[in-house]
C-alpha cells in the first residue's frame, strides 16, 4: 500500500494534507505536479513510461507528451532538479523516467484515542503543544434539521458557521474552510469517513437541531472520525429567539469535555460590528450568503433583498454590507460582456464594500470583496493593496489569496494562485489565473499545461454538481489551440465550452457567447464559411452587440461569393462600428482592442499596431490585452511592422 508519508532528500511529502515540506518549509507545487511526484514515488527506482504517466495523470484528455515533459520540467524545478545530472528524476530516453533518489516510505499511524489529552493538542501551561501546522484538522458539518422545518433550514449553515470561529479561536485546533467542506460533502456521498479523508481532517463536528415551538435543542459531538470515539458532547436547550446563546454554548462544552483551559469569546464580547445582536438580521445575511454561494444567476436579485434586510434590520453589521457588495457585484458580472453594463451596480458594491470596511478595518471580507469590485473599475492598484490587507488578516484563507490573484497580475497573481490550489486543490479557476498571465508573456506551452490540469478538475467538479466549478478554461484552451493551427481540437475545446456554460451559472451566458465566437472563428480559419455565419448568428443571439462577433460575421461574409453576401458583410462591419462608438466611451480598454481588430481587417496593420501602443502605454497596471498573442482576429498583425515590440510590452507588463 503508498505510504501516507515519503521522505527523500530535504523533502517530506504527506499524502493525506496533500502537500509537501522541504526543511519544514511547504513548497509551492500545483495539484497535478504534486500528482505527478506521488505516482513515482510510489514506484521508486522503477522505469515509469511515458504513455503510464499520461494514462495516470490525464485519463481521457488528448494531451501530448509535450505537457507531460513540461510537467516533469516544472515539478525539477520546484525540488532543484537538474536534468544534467538528477538527483531525483532521471530522463530514461525515449521511454519514460525513472525516480532515482532513495524513498522513505512511512505509513501514518492512527492516534490512540484514550484520554482527553492524547486525542487534542493540550493547553494547560498556556499555548498549544508544537507548530501550528501540527494542529490537528477539524471540519464542521452542516447541522441537521431534526423538525423538517423550511423556515428554519438557514440555521443548519448558520450554527456550522458560528462553531468553526469558536474553534478556530479556541486555538488547538486547524479548522477547515467551511466552503471547502460543502464542497467535500458533494464529493462524499454523505461518507463521513470519505469528507475527512478528501480535507485531510482526523476530526469532525457533527450536529442537529430541532425546533418545538418557541424552543429549540442543539446538539453536537466532537468525533475521531478514524476510530469512531466521541471525544466531546455538547447539548443545549432553550427559547429559539436566544439561539446565539444557545450556539455560543456548543465550543465551550467541548472545552470544558476535553480539558482545555480557556473558552471562546462570547457574541457580546466579541468584535460586534461583523456579527449582530440581531437575530433577523443574522437570519436574513445568512439566507443571503446561501444563495450568493450558490454562484446561480437566478438566486442574485434575491440575495440582494436578503443582505438589504439584514442592513435594515442592523446598520452596523459590516459582513451584511460585506454580503451585499458581494452579491452586487455578481449581478454586475453578468453584465460585464455587455457593450453597456450595468456601471450603477458595481458603483454599488464599491460602495457598501467601503462601508464594510469603515464598519470593521479587521474584517478580512469586506477588504477581500472592496479588491474584487475595485478591480473591475480598473482601480488596480487600490484593489491589490485591499486584496493584501485581507490576506495579511487572514493569510491561510484561500478565498482571499484568489481575490488578491483577481485583483494582481505577473508574478503576485501566479503566486496568489498557487497558494489558492495549496489550500484548495480543486479550485478551477486559479488554473485560469495561472494561464492568463502564461498567455500575456507568450508561454503558449506553459498556459495549455495548466488549461488541461484545470479543465480536468473543472470537468470533474460540474460532473459531480460541485458548488464552484469554473468556466472559460476551455474557451482559452481552444484560443491557445487555435494559436497553434490545431483546428480540430480548437473546435472541440469550444464545443466542450459551449456545452458547459449553462445560462444559470455565473458567467454562462459570457462563456457560451464567447466559446460560439471561438467556433466561427476557428471555422473563418478553416475557410469553412457557412458554418462560421451560423456560429457568429448563435453568438449575437447571446451579445446582440458583441462588436467582434459582428467583425466576424462580416470578414465570413466578405469571403462568401453568395448572393448578396457583400451587403451583409458591408452591414455587420457597421454594426461593429456602431458598437466601438459605445465601447470607446463605456469600456474604452476593449473598445481599442475592437479598434484594432477592425483596422487589421482592412489590412491597416500599422495603425492596429499604434492602437495596441498607446492602450498598453495608457492602461493602469494589471491584465489589459492579454489575450493579444492568442487573439485570431489580430494574427496578420504577425507580419506588421511594430508588433513584435507590442507583443514584448505586453510581457513586461505580466512580469
Amino acid at each position: 500500500m503508498a505510504g501516507a508519508l515519503y521522505r527523500f532528500g530535504p523533502f517530506l511529502v504527506d499524502r493525506a494534507a496533500y502537500r509537501v515540506l522541504r526543511d519544514g518549509d511547504a513548497v509551492e507545487l500545483t495539484p497535478k505536479l504534486l500528482d505527478l511526484l506521488l505516482y513515482l514515488l510510489d514506484r521508486p527506482a522503477s522505469l515509469v513510461t511515458k504513455e503510464e504517466l499520461l494514462d495516470a495523470l490525464w485519463p481521457n484528455a488528448n494531451v501530448t507528451e509535450n505537457a507531460l515533459a513540461q510537467a516533469i520540467s516544472e515539478l525539477r524545478q520546484a525540488l532543484g532538479d537538474d536534468a544534467a545530472a538528477p538527483q531525483f528524476i532521471r530522463t530514461i530516453a525515449r521511454r519514460g523516467y525513472r525516480f532515482v533518489a532513495e524513498v522513505q516510505s512511512v505509513e501514518a499511524s492512527p492516534r490512540p484515542a484514550a484520554a482527553a489529552d492524547d486525542r487534542v493538542p493540550s493547553q494547560r501551561g498556556g499555548g498549544h503543544a508544537g507548530a501550528p501546522d501540527d494542529r490537528q484538522a477539524i471540519a464542521v458539518m452542516d447541522f441537521t434539521d431534526v423538525t423538517g422545518d423550511a423556515d428554519s433550514r438557514w440555521l443548519s449553515a448558520g450554527i456550522a458557521e458560528t462553531v468553526s470561529g469558536d474553534l478556530r479561536a479556541l486555538g488547538p485546533f486547524r479548522v477547515v474552510d467551511r466552503w471547502r467542506v460543502s464542497e467535500a460533502v458533494l464529493r462524499g456521498g454523505g461518507s463521513l469517513q470519505q469528507v475527512a479523508t478528501d480535507l485531510g481532517a482526523r476530526l469532525a463536528v457533527v450536529g442537529s437541531y430541532q425546533q418545538n415551538g418557541d424552543r429549540i435543542r442543539i446538539t453536537a459531538r466532537l468525533v475521531d472520525v478514524v476510530t469512531g470515539d466521541a471525544i466531546a458532547d455538547a447539548k443545549v436547550d432553550g427559547l429559539a429567539h436566544d439561539v446565539f446563546a444557545l450556539q455560543d454554548q456548543v465550543v465551550p462544552q467541548f472545552s470544558k469535555e476535553m480539558g482545555l483551559v480557556g473558552a471562546p469569546p462570547s457574541r457580546g464580547a466579541r468584535h460586534g460590528l461583523r456579527e449582530t445582536a440581531s437575530l433577523e438580521a443574522y437570519r436574513a445575511c445568512t439566507e443571503g450568503w446561501l444563495r450568493l454561494e450558490s454562484l446561480d444567476v437566478r438566486e442574485m436579485p434575491t440575495a440582494i433583498v436578503d443582505f438589504e434586510r439584514a442592513v435594515a434590520a442592523d446598520p452596523r453589521y459590516a459582513l451584511a454590507f460585506t454580503g451585499l457588495s458581494s452579491a452586487e457585484f455578481a449581478l454586475y458580472e453578468t453584465t460585464r460582456c455587455d457593450t453597456e453594463p450595468a456601471e450603477d451596480v458595481l458603483a454599488r458594491a464599491v460602495q457598501h464594500a467601503r462601508h464594510g470596511v469603515e464598519l470593521d478595518d479587521r474584517l478580512a471580507e469586506a477588504h477581500a470583496t472592496l479588491a474584487m469590485a475595485l478591480a473591475e473599475q480598473w482601480h488596480t492598484e487600490e484593489a491589490a493593496a485591499a486584496a493584501r490587507r485581507a490576506v495579511a488578516l487572514e493569510p491561510a484563507n484561500w478565498r482571499h489569496l484568489f481575490r488578491l490573484g483577481y485583483a494582481a497580475w505577473g508574478e503576485e497573481r501566479l503566486r496568489a494562485a498557487s497558494h489558492v490550489l495549496a489550500l484548495y486543490p480543486d479550485f478551477a479557476f486559479a488554473f485560469f489565473h495561472m494561464a492568463t498571465v502564461h498567455v500575456a508573456r507568450g508561454h503558449l506551452a506553459q498556459a495549455e499545461t495548466v488549461l488541461r490540469q484545470g479543465a480536468a478538475v473543472q470537468d470533474r467538479q460540474i460532473g459531480r454538481g460541485g458548488r464552484y466549478p469554473a468556466l472559460g478554461l476551455h474557451w482559452l484552451l481552444g484560443l491557445v489551440r487555435l494559436a497553434e493551427d490545431d483546428v480540430d481540437e480548437a473546435l472541440a475545446e469550444f464545443d466542450r465550452e459551449h456545452q458547459l456554460a449553462e445560462p444559470h451559472r455565473l458567467f454562462g451566458r459570457e462563456y457560451a457567447m464567447q466559446a460560439l465566437h471561438g467556433r466561427g472563428l476557428t471555422h473563418v480559419a478553416a475557410g469553412r464559411n457557412a458554418e462560421a455565419i451560423d456560429a457568429f448568428d448563435r453568438a449575437l443571439e447571446l451579445y446582440p452587440d458583441h462588436a467582434p462577433s459582428h467583425l466576424g460575421l462580416a470578414l465570413a461574409y466578405q469571403a462568401t461569393r453568395g448572393v448578396g453576401a457583400s451587403g451583409k458583410a458591408s452591414a455587420e462591419f457597421a454594426a461593429a462600428e456602431a458598437s466601438l462608438a459605445t465601447l470607446t466611451r463605456v469600456r474604452p480598454i476593449e473598445g481599442a482592442l475592437v479598434r484594432a481588430r477592425l483596422l487589421t481587417s482592412r489590412n491597416e496593420g500599422t495603425q492596429a499596431v499604434a492602437v495596441l501602443n498607446r492602450l498598453l502605454a495608457e492602461a493602469p497596471p494589471g491584465l489589459a490585452a492579454w489575450t493579444l498573442p492568442v487573439e485570431p482576429l489580430l494574427r496578420q498583425l504577425q507580419s506588421a511592422n511594430g508588433f513584435t515590440g507590442v507583443l514584448t510590452r505586453l510581457a513586461s507588463r505580466a512580469r
